[in-house]
């Protein structure tokens, strides 16, 4: 999974129209969503891109993207829209993948769901690619770009039915603790984007930014807390979903005694 996704410069806030901000200072740099890690792309990986590219990346553009669209699977374009096709399926937005291993198998599980993934890492959305052409998966898009811009520009009020954001930087000095990407005004964004009854999916296996998701989402009051009626002794906190797989990563760290905390909040 992705560990950075992050606003690598100044709090988001600043990016937000009407978050009762001043304005930025000239010097301000713009706000990310992740921090650039160096890698190596594979001759796998590029020969993904240059045969899978074409179909399953997502270009950014400063408009709004029709979903329905940008889901039309191999399968449909020589068909007219019917019940069940792309036009009908729902859609994750999903922010940072890595390298893809939990993305493909959560869209193996859930074949109907389309997924509209953003990473910046190249030898991620390579590998992603890979995945996507060694399992048939067709219900995938990339879109290798700023994840905040995607989000700002690309996706409609109220056009998803849920975000995924697993694992995401912890940034643990607390001096750097306002570079974390779940903060309030970005979390002000995704509800905009939900639609009623969506839902908004994290995990970290790092507690103290657990309890700042938790705090930071029950304090966004177009969101509500799914687990607190069904599961009032987790404290907040939400069961794995049946959908999310424990990575390499997160067996890893179980063995070694450290937790990891779901939290499933849904749009009212």
């Amino acid at each position: 999974m992705n560990t950075d996704n992050v606003d690598s410069t100044e709090n988001l806030e600043s990016a937000v129209p009407g978050a009762g901000n001043e304005a930025p200072k000239p010097f301000m740099r713009t706000i990310k969503s992740f921090v650039k890690r160096a890698g190596r792309t594979t001759s796998g990986q590029a020969k993904a891109f240059e045969e899978l590219g074409p179909l399953f990346l997502q270009p950014y553009q400063q408009s709004l993207l029709d979903l329905q669209a940008a889901f039309v699977r191999p399968s449909e374009l020589d068909s007219a829209p019917l019940a069940g096709t792309s036009a009908n399926r729902p859609v994750v937005l999903e922010i940072g993948f890595g390298m893809g291993e939990a993305t493909a198998h959560i869209a193996g599980v859930l074949p109907d769901t389309n997924f509209l993934c953003c990473e910046v890492h190249e030898p991620g959305v390579g590998a992603l690619l890979k995945r996507i052409g060694e399992n048939g998966i067709q219900n995938i898009r990339i879109c290798a770009h700023d994840a905040v811009e995607v989000i700002d520009h690309m996706i409609p009020l109220a056009s998803l039915d849920g975000v995924h954001i697993f694992f995401p930087d912890p940034w643990h000095k607390t001096k750097h603790n306002k570079r974390r990407l779940i903060q309030s005004p970005m979390v002000a964004k995704l509800a905009a984007r939900l639609k009623p009854g969506g839902y908004l999916h994290c995990a970290t296996d790092w507690q103290p930014y657990a309890e700042q998701i938790l705090e930071v989402l029950t304090a966004e009051p177009r969101l509500r807390n799914r687990a607190l009626a069904t599961h009032p002794e987790l404290s907040g906190y939400a069961p794995k979903p049946h959908y999310r797989p424990l990575t390499k990563f997160e067996n890893r760290g179980i063995r070694l005694g450290h937790g990891v905390w779901d939290v499933v909040f849904e749009r009212v």
